[in-house]
């Protein structure tokens, strides 16, 4: 993002949004936000074009909603959470999908997707927060990335990903394409590990504290599609319960002294900033 841009969307943040200066326990928060990570220009720029090509296939699945002043919206609340992590070399685009389906995507490289059915659900811009949150958590910290091992500069036919975009031997676009097919996977399928979808509960947490918004919307969110998501869980299945990720975020939120009622909800600008897309039910 060049300086004009970045500017332009603090002054849109800012304007919509407020400000407010951070406390030294903001600060740590915000320190705790992602954790730092080792990368190098070359492995950002395979994570994004990897982040792309996943992203590409999510729409091939799912037409992307044409309401600007929705995208609009959800880009500003997405953008000033995005601005508290500590990946400022990912420029990050947020769209709505047009399916009843509830449910939220996050390809690597800042690609991050939610649909009507999930905000149909929603009652505030807290929960909607805390979801992008937590799908801001699967980039920031990079889950898909690190488990297929996506690097820019690798010997490996499978990893070199800087070499294999573009690549014009049958092989490498093979490799690639097969790199790509299991990230699909990964994000599409909700197969993320255990320890990686709680990671993101926490990034959830800290990023809408660090926002001024409620601490526990997400766990308010989890409770109330609970019942029409969560199927019985195998002695195989390695994904947290919703139960246990409430119970995660509620014990973050005591242990971190988090005082919920000093949060905001701004239930009536989501009502209205949505009001289009729940007079389409």
């Amino acid at each position: 993002m060049n300086p004009f841009s970045r500017t332009l969307l603090a002054v849109m943040i800012t304007s919509v949004f407020g400000s407010h200066s951070a406390s030294a326990a903001e600060q740590g928060w915000r320190e705790r936000s992602s954790s730092v990570v080792d990368v190098t220009v070359s492995d950002i720029s395979a994570e994004v074009s990897f982040g792309r090509e996943i992203a590409a296939r999510i729409l091939g699945r799912y037409k992307a909603s044409n309401d600007a002043e929705l995208i609009k919206y959800i880009n500003l609340v997405g953008l000033a959470l995005v601005r508290n992590t500590n990946r400022p070399e990912l420029d990050f685009h947020f769209s709505v999908l047009n399916t009843d389906e509830i449910n939220a995507y996050a390809a690597p490289g800042g690609y991050v997707f939610i649909t009507q059915g999930a905000l149909k659900l929603m009652r505030d811009e807290a929960e909607l927060a805390g979801v992008l949150a937590h799908e801001i958590g699967h980039v920031v910290e990079m889950h898909v990335v690190k488990e297929l091992k996506i690097k820019g500069d690798d010997n490996s036919a499978v990893t070199g990903l800087a070499r294999l975009v573009g690549g014009s031997s049958e092989s490498a676009r093979a490799a690639f394409g097969q790199a790509v097919d299991k990230g699909f996977e990964m994000v599409f399928k909700d197969a993320y590990k255990r320890e990686d979808e709680l990671q993101s509960d926490r990034v959830s947490v800290t990023l809408n504290t660090l926002g001024g918004y409620d601490a526990g919307a997400l766990a308010r969110y989890l409770n109330r599609i609970q019942p029409l998501k969560e199927k019985a869980v195998s002695s195989e299945d390695t994904h947290p319960t919703f139960a246990f990720r409430v119970a995660q975020i509620q014990s973050l939120i005591a242990t971190d002294g988090i005082e919920i009622a000093k949060q905001s909800k701004f239930e009536a600008r989501f009502v209205n900033s949505t009001q289009g897309l729940r007079m389409s039910r």
